[in-house]
């Protein structure tokens, strides 16, 4: 008699893409952040079947790393950037192979928030 799980089985396609977000977060103790900063913005380059679970995926991990998420921006899959005119730089598509690749969540880039000190300031004359 011959088993039937011996063929091997065909691979489906994968329906994940790569997301770029933008996500602002506050602070949180044990975030990580430098001292005085009060967040940051985190470009991050995560997989999903759609822009939703990427966004649900990123913030998850986040909160798990002791972030504090507060707001996502979506800017959309390579080719939607593309399309949109956005400068891809080889290094932001390896990074976006890779979390393809993994099926994870990398954040790329990190710029904290300082207190503007002129901010509403006005000039006098």
């Amino acid at each position: 008699m011959t088993d039937k799980t011996d063929k091997p089985k065909k691979k489906k396609p994968s329906r994940q893409q790569v997301f770029t977000l933008l996500v602002e977060v506050g602070r949180k103790e044990g975030d990580g952040l430098p001292d005085g900063a009060t967040g940051a913005a985190l470009m991050c380059y995560s997989s999903g079947v759609d822009e939703a679970e990427a966004v649900r995926e990123t913030v998850a991990i986040l909160k798990q790393a002791d972030v504090a998420p507060l707001d996502v921006t979506g800017y959309g899959t390579i080719e939607e950037r593309e399309a949109q005119g956005h400068d891809i730089s080889e290094d932001e598509r390896e990074l976006m192979a890779r979390a393809l690749e993994e099926n994870s969540v990398i954040v790329a880039q990190m710029t904290p928030f300082f207190p503007d000190t002129h901010k509403g300031s006005k000039t006098e004359h």
